[in-house]
């Protein structure tokens, strides 16, 4: 028997202002439409209208904001279907580059939506039509109103794969009558580190708040099959390749002198970069030429020549096609305050990874990845120049795989909880 959970003042107010709010949605949307930040044929599904039908049988619906998130869900949704080969799976998320990648990342029996806006009437209308058997919101991205009518109509809630730095959590802290309403309404929440925990709780959370680390270790099918593929393959050859993946200015820089002593020693080496934001593509460009470097862009249309000394992937979903053919990765956000992007990726697809000295989103990960000799911290051009030249491939491939066994437990256990909540 489901205990129904009134909303408290600050949820209360949230609810009332969303529906006042109401009729400026669909202004707002057509906006973001004409500026292409909303996807063209379906922008509609953020106002919980969608021509798709609800598959039969139970339904898992999973949610998380952005791209890098998504992504990560291939793998509790490998790991559920098969403990449960019946179950089908929703994937919700905010942004249009995450719709348009992951669906040509899609599993078996799983449908992507955009998540609607978060007023009454889109979410009991998302709702109605889904009807899911288990909602798992995944890292940060929390609505309040689908939070607790999924809670009214008895779906099962939990959070997993939760982040929550100190400042993020400064920032709820100013409404932390809203997150303690929300996080009352959870089977029980999975956090990737301590630091997280430790927020959730103060922000009012303070039982059934577990560590499992974060989902990324879980293996997931990679699309790795690209356009020009064949092309590309061809005009590389037998030259040595290097990545930065996902990169940011700093990490780039710190690349580009890398690559000129490579260069040195290598004078057919190329520099890969796969930047986190693909509009930064002529930037980056511009920035390879300052160090004289012949540079192509992907972005463009151009290939690989036999002058290329740098190529700038800046399109989407095609890292994985990288970090198959490269013979190591630089894992960006590690030189400056980004502090760090997911080293899995490169992991599952058995590429040597190095990283930054700042690493703070993903550190329980880097610490094993470390200790296992899987990943190898670089803290300026030197230190990658070294690692790059004296790289034994195979040691770290086996060492990445030491380090995915080690976080296997927790997770396993995560996605048998996970079922147990459905049957």
């Amino acid at each position: 028997m489901h205990d129904m959970r009134p909303a408290g003042i600050g949820l209360r107010l949230y609810l009332v202002v969303m529906t006042v709010l109401r009729p400026l949605v669909p202004m707002l949307l057509r906006k973001r439409l004409k500026r292409g930040k909303e996807h063209p044929k379906r922008w509609r599904e953020k106002l919980g209208l969608t021509d798709r039908v609800r598959p039969k049988g139970r339904l898992v619906w999973l949610h998380a904001v952005g791209l890098g998130e998504v992504m990560a869900l291939r793998g509790v949704i490998a790991q559920l279907s098969k403990r449960d080969p019946s179950l089908s799976f929703l994937v919700t998320s905010s942004t249009k580059q995450s719709a348009l990648v992951f669906e040509d990342n899609l599993p078996d029996k799983t449908i992507h939506q955009f998540l609607p806006i978060d007023v009454p009437a889109y979410v009991n209308r998302f709702l109605m039509h889904w009807s899911p058997n288990l909602l798992i919101w995944s890292e940060q991205d929390l609505w309040p109103a689908m939070g607790f009518y999924a809670d009214e109509q008895s779906v099962p809630q939990v959070l997993i794969n939760a982040r929550m730095n100190d400042a993020a959590f400064s920032e709820r802290r100013l409404v932390k009558n809203i997150y303690r309403d929300i996080y009352r309404r959870f089977q029980f929440i999975s956090a990737q580190d301590d630091r997280t925990r430790d927020n959730i709780c103060a922000l009012g959370r303070v039982d059934d708040v577990r560590v499992d680390g974060s989902i990324k270790p879980l293996p997931a099918a990679f699309q790795t099959d690209i356009k020009n593929a064949a092309a590309l393959r061809s005009s590389i050859g037998s030259r040595m390749v290097w990545l930065v993946c996902p990169s940011h200015p700093a990490d780039e820089q710190v690349a580009f002198a890398a690559h000129r002593d490579i260069l040195e020693t290598d004078p057919t080496a190329i520099l890969v970069i796969i930047p986190r934001n693909v509009d930064r593509g002529a930037a980056i460009a511009h920035a390879a030429q300052s160090w004289q470097f012949s540079v192509n862009r992907r972005g463009l249309g151009q290939g690989i020549d036999t002058s290329t000394q740098v190529f700038v992937a800046d399109t989407y979903g095609e890292a994985g096609f990288w970090y198959k053919t490269a013979k190591c990765a630089l894992i960006g956000g590690g030189f400056d305050a980004i502090e760090g992007h997911n080293p899995w990726e490169a992991v599952h697809l058995n590429c040597p990874a190095f990283h930054g000295p700042n690493f703070a989103n993903f550190e329980r990960d880097y610490h094993i990845l470390d200790q296992t000799g899987g990943t190898i911290m670089v803290r300026d051009k030197d230190e990658l120049v070294g690692a790059i030249t004296a790289i034994d491939v195979i040691k770290m491939r086996r060492a990445q795989g030491q380090a995915v066994d080690l976080l296997m437990p927790s997770l396993n256990k995560l996605c048998s909880d996970l079922i147990a909540l459905i049957e």
